[in-house]
């Protein structure tokens, strides 16, 4: 089995402390300025690349085209890095053009996300294969 979900699953741990981190940083100086990155930190990173994670553990064939998988998963950890830090940005410096690219890109990753599970759904991706071949 493909190790992708791991690396989905892991990225989006590190999402998860970032935000956590951010958080409680923000509580405890009483200043939530930056408050966006904390919640797109939890929402991009944690909660969308723990569940794309998962669907791609629970639909393993969604792995078996390495290149759509793979760029997908890049596409997505990248921008949900990126973005918060866009955010902070454009935030903190009233500089919003990296926040507005990694938008797009988290975008793109979304839209290829949907177009894999479609295509799985309608029979065009490879089918799962059974866990246990039937007794002769």
């Amino acid at each position: 089995m493909s190790r992708l979900p791991l690396f989905f699953l892991v990225a989006a741990a590190a999402c998860l402390v970032a935000g956590v981190t951010l958080g409680i940083g923000m509580g405890i100086a009483h200043d939530f300025q930056l408050a966006p990155v904390h919640a797109h930190t939890n929402l991009v990173g944690w909660t969308s690349l723990s569940l794309m994670g998962l669907v791609h553990r629970t639909y393993p064939e969604l792995c078996l085209n390495r290149t759509a998988a793979l760029a997908q998963f890049g596409m997505s950890t990248a921008s949900a890095l990126a973005f918060p830090f866009g955010i902070y940005l454009a935030v903190v410096h009233g500089q919003p053009a990296l926040a507005i690219a990694a938008g797009l890109v988290w975008m793109a990753g979304a839209v290829l996300f949907l177009v894999r599970l479609v295509l799985l759904a309608i029979g065009r991706a490879p089918r799962r294969l059974p866990l246990m071949q039937p007794a002769e």
